[in-house]
């Protein structure tokens, strides 16, 4: 199968990284794509086929057997699936009949199989469990991977039966899915360099293979650093504001680094700002805990990243030339729904100044608070800084508003928004019910597992949770495949979601913020466009679309957690059960677009930042990293010394790391494409199931079968306006509202 470039990243989206039920009913196994034959490579050696991977799992939906794999299974599995494939391209492409629809792209569909069997699983354990001997692995067979790749995407002979058939599809009667097939594999080899000559095939193979390695060592890099630049904190005054479960969990932390008594630690998250923040009432710790999250990636030889980013920049604009484009973003941007960067770049150019005059009324307010609690407290005030953002923010909000975070967090315990906040708007929507299951092996304990069935109660799924903050987990949350669907080689999709929630105590609730909530049901709105697939081929399969559509599903998602039913039916106090009071929801529903201006420009600056970065033509020189940063964000008018930007660059992990190069814009992009959808729904009767089907049907069952505008256009009914985003993310004020 040609999803490539999933497979050579091996990493998770972005993008975009549970319940106490017994055991669900035993399943059959969805029927097994066979495995390349023996005969089609070299011979296997016996410790070849002892290897879990070598042959599809025999668990339900083929889920991974995490109780039989270990860290050595992987690099032989990896390299014997890079050997299976190319025998079985060499055989396409040596083919002496005639290139058809059959021989050449069902075949190409159909070869990889143990490769993808083994990468989604290593894709999977590296990005939420990893350790020193997997990430030998990575960086061992990056370049390698990229060497497949390449053997693929520039195999003169393969691309010739490739263009054939795409220069014949008009004739040839296809479905609409298998024409749709062959135009993005076509644009996926053009894309690829397969027209150069060879020795531009040769530079681009070499370059391909310095990518690899280097956006490997980059991610490897910023999992030591982040684990490095954690808060150690040996004086319990000095955490004022935090809730003796928040304590517990700081030092339980600091007892799992085996610390003495008495210590307490303070982990990072990926993004700039730190959830401690708004909390800390210690002006030198939230100091502390801002400039150890901001200067993470830039301390010492060892986790220094900037050298790493600075060559990946040129690399990029190099590889660009060579295929013909004068930036990378123009390149990655090509299959886009945004076509060209000067088009994301006008659509950002539109946010960025609402967006930053909105940042600007709010640190107004919040530098009248700061002056107000100086005064009160007889101290000379100062000037509003990033790390006393989230904490004064909090403070103005609770005089605005009356609204304080903690009133809220004993509403969202996690394992209840699951349940019946997550998993009962996804029943409401579309049927779906979920069982849990403890007979699947899973890679780590905090995992979980899930049945789910649809509407007409056949097995559609397995959906696995992975919530809580581990040293060894990459930051943020995404959701991926362990199994990817496909009518073709009979597979149904074993999906997970990853997040970074602090974990609890022992014994103690796993209690959320509103953001935590938020983006529980952002992850598993991807995990529904996965759940859903219904494609014959996988390249075009469930998530497998363009960056900025492949966020508007999740984002969609995401409008249900404030949904008046589906929040009445999770939101409820984990002591008493009762639900949340209605003058608490009244006051948060007043409060729902507080911030919005520092949200915003912190997500805008990021996009921005991603964009400058991969629009240097080839002809640029190499670049300071902290001087291109600052530089970029002053240009485009987004410099503002109190919100920086979400992710700075060198711990910028969407794009060096994660396959979001000069496409971090989409979450933006897609956050219209949602917007605008949430509005269709509401106009038709918000959440009902005729809704849910209709939407299911023309979006989340289609993959990348069709153009993604013309798909949201057929659904819509029109397309996409910008007005409900503003409106919804707080940049334009609505009368009555």
């Amino acid at each position: 199968m040609l999803r490539l470039r999933l497979i050579v990243i091996a990493t998770t989206m972005a993008l975009a990284a549970c319940s106490q039920q017994p055991n669900g009913a035993a399943t059959s196994p969805a029927p097994t794509a066979s495995a390349a034959p023996a005969s089609s490579a070299a011979p296997v050696a016996t410790a070849m086929t002892s290897n879990p991977f070598f042959t599809a799992s025999t668990l339900p939906y083929q889920a991974p057997p995490f109780d039989k794999i270990h860290d050595g299974d992987y690099q032989p599995a990896i390299d014997e699936g890079m050997k299976q494939q190319l025998a079985e391209i060499e055989k396409i492409a040596d083919n002496p009949d005639a290139p058809t629809f059959e021989n050449t792209f069902v075949a190409m569909e159909k070869s990889g199989v143990m490769l993808y069997r083994v990468m989604a699983v290593f894709g999977a354990v590296t990005g939420a469990n990893t350790d020193d001997a997997l990430q030998k692995v990575q960086e061992d067979e990056a370049p390698k991977l990229a060497a497949h790749e390449d053997a693929i995407y520039l195999n003169d002979k393969l691309f010739q039966r490739v263009e054939a058939v795409y220069n014949q599809r008009d004739t040839l009667k296809l479905d609409p899915e298998s024409a749709r097939l062959v135009e993005v594999v076509y644009k996926n080899f053009v894309h690829a360099g397969a027209k150069l000559s060879e020795a531009d095939k040769a530079k681009l193979k070499d370059l391909n293979k310095e990518e690899s390695t280097l956006s490997t060592q980059f991610t490897n890099k910023l999992l030591a650093a982040t684990k490095d630049a954690a808060v150690v904190v040996d004086d319990k005054t000095k955490l004022a504001g935090l809730s003796d479960a928040e304590l517990a969990a700081a030092a339980q932390a600091a007892k799992d680094r085996k610390l003495a008594d008495g210590k307490y630690v303070l982990t990072l998250q990926n993004t700039t700002q730190q959830p401690e923040l708004q909390d800390l009432s210690d002006r030198g710790t939230r100091q502390a805990v801002f400039e150890a999250s901001w200067n993470r990636a830039e301390k010492g030889d060892d986790n220094d990243t900037r050298k790493i980013i600075e060559r990946l920049a040129q690399i990029r604009a190099e590889q660009a030339k060579l295929v013909g484009f004068p930036n990378y973003a123009a390149w990655k941007l090509d299959d886009q729904m945004a076509k060209t960067p000067e088009t994301a770049m006008a659509f950002m150019d539109k946010l960025a100044p609402a967006a930053v005059a909105r940042a600007k009324t709010e640190a107004a307010d919040i530098q009248a608070q700061i002056d107000k609690d100086q005064a009160a407290l007889k101290q000379p005030s100062f000037k509003l800084e990033p790390w006393d953002w989230n904490y004064y923010a909090e403070q103005v909000r609770k005089a605005k508003y009356d609204l304080d975070e903690s009133q809220i967090k004993p509403y969202f315990e996690l394992d209840n928004v699951l349940q019946n906040g997550v998993f009962y708007a996804a029943n409401q929507l579309y049927g779906l019910t979920f069982k849990e299951r403890h007979d699947i092996p899973v890679y780590q304990p905090d995992v979980r597992v899930f049945e789910v069935f649809d509407k007409d109660g056949k097995s559609l799924a397995l959906f696995y949770c992975d919530y809580f903050k581990r040293d060894n987990k990459n930051g943020g949350a995404w959701m991926d495949n362990l199994v990817g669907q496909s009518k073709l080689l009979g597979t149904k999709p074993v999906i997970y979601n990853v997040a970074n929630f602090s974990k609890p105590a022992a014994g103690q609730p796993a209690l959320l913020s509103l953001d935590d909530v938020i983006t529980m049901f952002h992850e598993f709105g991807h995990g529904l466009h996965g759940m859903f697939a219904d494609e014959q081929y996988p390249t075009l399969s469930g998530t497998a679309t363009a960056r900025d559509f492949v966020e508007f599903p999740s984002q969609f998602n995401e409008h249900w957690a404030t949904d008046p039913k589906v929040f009445a039916n999770y939101a409820k106090n984990y002591k008493t059960g009762e639900p949340m009071p209605q003058e608490l929801v009244d006051k948060m529903k007043k409060a729902g677009k507080f911030n919005s201006g520092y949200n915003m420009t912190e997500l805008t600056a990021a996009a921005l930042l991603d964009m400058n970065w991969h629009m240097l033509g080839a002809d640029a020189p190499l670049q300071d990293a902290d001087a291109f940063e600052t530089a970029a964000l002053k240009k485009d008018g987004i410099d503002l010394s109190y919100v920086p930007p979400r992710y700075r660059s060198s711990y910028f992990q969407h794009i060096w790391g994660n396959g979001y190069a000069a496409g971090y814009y989409a979450y933006l992009w897609t956050q219209m494409l949602a917007d605008d959808a949430f509005v269709n729904f509401k106009d038709h009767g918000g959440l009902t199931r005729e809704n849910g089907d209709h939407f299911r049907s023309m979006i989340l069952s289609r993959g990348n079968t069709e153009d993604l505008a013309k798909m949201y256009k057929d659904w819509r009914g029109q397309d996409p306006s910008l007005e409900p985003m503003l409106e919804n993310r707080g940049l334009k004020e609505v009368p009555n509202k």
